[in-house]
């Protein structure tokens, strides 16, 4: 396991982040311990096809807030083709994922491997999940 606050290390993590609460403030918290933190956020497409809704927010304003996070190096959008172009756009050391997510993580190993990226995959911890996770908010 990589060593708490290496800030050699690139991390890299995704999500939507809509209804931003501290389940998700911790979430990046923990992350960014691992080196400098890369956020992916998703489209507002890919959000409608995973959720089958659209966010409460838009991309543009989610992404100005998770950019605005003293604890997050860069936020950027995720790609409007291939989900996984990010890894090869980054090459992350480590892969910060959530407790609870499922979406786009089951090829992850796979893509990881075709593109000869070499990164660690951590599992953060849920942070009071009886209450701060977005379907309950």
């Amino acid at each position: 396991m990589p060593s708490i606050n290496n800030t050699n290390m690139k991390v890299l993590t995704f999500g939507t982040f809509s209804k931003f609460h501290k389940g998700h403030e911790y979430h990046l918290n923990e992350a960014s311990k691992y080196g400098d933190l890369y956020v992916v956020l998703a489209r507002d497409k890919t959000v409608k096809e995973v959720k089958g809704k659209p966010p409460e927010e838009n991309e543009l304003i989610r992404l100005k807030k998770v950019n605005n996070l003293k604890f997050v190096k860069k936020a950027l959008l995720g790609s409007k083709g291939d989900k996984y172009e990010v890894l090869t756009d980054t090459k992350p050391d480590i892969i910060c994922l959530g407790y609870d997510q499922t979406h786009f993580t089951e090829k992850l190993e796979e893509e990881l491997k075709k593109r000869n990226i070499k990164s660690e995959i951590i599992r953060i911890k849920a942070y009071k999940p009886e209450k701060y996770k977005t379907s309950l908010l």
